[in-house]
C-alpha cells in the first residue's frame, strides 16, 4: 500500500478498527478517511453509495460490524443478521463500483461448524452445522466471505477475507449484557471486588475452550495480509493457544486482585465446546502473534480502569 493512499477503515472507532488505524498511523499513513455511525449509515444503501462516489478510498478494511456475546447474539438474531448483511453488502459492491484497489472483510471464528475438527482449519468452512445461538451472525459473515470471492471470480476484485478468533483490548465492549465473555469477566470481578461481594457466578460449566487474541496483534496482522496476500478463500488469525473459561476467570480474577469466590451456573449454556483455530497457513506465510494472554489482559485491564473513572 503506498503510503498517500486513501484508506478507509469501516468502524473506525470500534477495538478492531482502532487497533488497525493505530497500526497504519504507526507505519506512516495519513489520509485515512472515518465516519462515525451517526454521520454515516452503513446499512443504507443509498449513503454508502454516495459515500464511496465523493471519498473513493484506495483501500478499505471492513471492521464495521454489529457484534457481541452469547447473551446479545442469541436475543438480537435478527437484528445480527440483517445489520451484518446490509453493512457488508453495501461495502463490499460500493467497493468494487468505484475501483478499490483492495479490500479485506473480518470476520469471525464463530463461521465454522459446532463440532469441526480442532484445531479449526480454513477448510472446514460449510461442513457442517453451525453453533445455534450465533448462526444468524455466522452466516452473515460466512456470505461476506463468499461475496468476496463472487467479486474476484466475477469482476477481477482483490477482496480478501480474514477470519480472527476471539479478540480483546483496548476500546473493548463492556456492557454488562452486550459484551464477549473476556471483558464481560473484567468488568464482574472489578465491580465484585469494588462491592466487596462474596462471588461471581458465571455462565455454563466453565469447561468450553476459548482461544484469545489481543487486538493489536490482529491489527499487525491485517497489516501484514493487505501487504503480502492475495487469494480467495479465508484466513485464519489467532494464536494457535486456548484456555477453559474456568481458567481464563481464575486469571482475571488473580490480574485484577479479586478475594471471592468463582461459582459456575450449571443451568446457562455453554455454546461451542471448543473454538481453536489452525494458524499454519499464517504461521508459514511469516506471521506470528507478539502479545500473551497475561500480558493483554493487564493492558486491557489498564484500559478498561482508565475509561470507567
Amino acid at each position: 500500500m503506498d503510503k498517500n493512499a486513501k484508506i478507509y477503515i469501516a468502524g473506525h472507532n470500534g477495538m478492531v478498527g482502532s487497533a488497525i488505524y493505530r497500526k497504519l498511523e504507526k507505519e506512516g499513513f495519513t489520509r485515512f478517511i472515518t465516519r462515525t455511525s451517526a454521520s454515516l449509515d452503513l446499512r443504507n444503501q443509498r449513503q454508502v453509495i454516495d459515500f464511496f462516489a465523493i471519498e473513493k478510498p484506495d483501500y478499505v478494511f471492513l471492521a464495521a460490524a454489529k457484534v457481541g456475546g452469547i447473551v446479545a447474539n442469541n436475543t438480537y438474531r435478527a437484528e445480527f443478521l440483517y445489520d451484518n448483511l446490509q453493512i457488508q453488502n453495501n461495502i463490499i459492491h460500493n467497493a468494487y463500483v468505484n475501483g478499490v484497489k483492495k479490500l479485506m472483510f473480518l470476520g469471525s471464528s464463530c463461521i465454522y461448524p459446532k463440532l469441526a475438527p480442532q484445531p479449526l482449519k480454513e477448510e472446514y468452512l460449510l461442513t457442517g452445522l453451525l453453533e445455534t445461538t450465533n448462526e444468524p451472525y455466522a452466516i452473515a459473515k460466512i456470505a461476506g466471505i463468499k461475496m468476496c470471492d463472487a467479486y474476484r471470480a466475477q469482476y477481477g476484485c482483490n477482496f480478501i477475507s480474514v477470519m480472527p478468533t476471539n479478540l480483546y483490548g483496548y476500546n473493548d465492549n463492556y456492557h454488562p449484557e452486550n459484551s464477549h465473555v473476556l471483558p464481560a469477566l473484567i468488568r464482574r470481578f472489578h465491580e465484585a471486588k469494588q462491592a466487596e461481594a462474596p462471588s461471581v457466578t458465571i455462565w455454563g460449566t466453565g469447561l468450553p475452550m476459548r482461544e484469545f487474541l489481543f487486538a493489536d496483534d490482529l491489527a499487525e496482522a491485517c497489516y501484514y495480509l493487505m501487504q503480502n496476500y492475495d487469494e480467495p478463500g479465508l484466513v485464519n488469525i489467532g494464536t494457535g493457544h486456548d484456555i477453559s473459561i474456568k481458567d481464563l476467570a481464575l486469571l482475571i480474577k488473580k490480574i485484577i486482585e479479586y478475594k471471592g469466590e468463582v461459582k459456575f451456573d450449571i443451568s446457562k449454556p455453554d455454546g461451542t465446546p471448543r473454538k481453536l483455530m489452525d494458524v499454519s497457513r499464517l504461521r508459514s506465510s511469516g506471521w506470528k502473534h507478539s502479545v500473551e494472554l497475561e500480558e493483554g489482559i493487564k493492558l486491557s485491564y489498564a484500559d478498561y480502569l482508565s475509561k470507567s473513572q
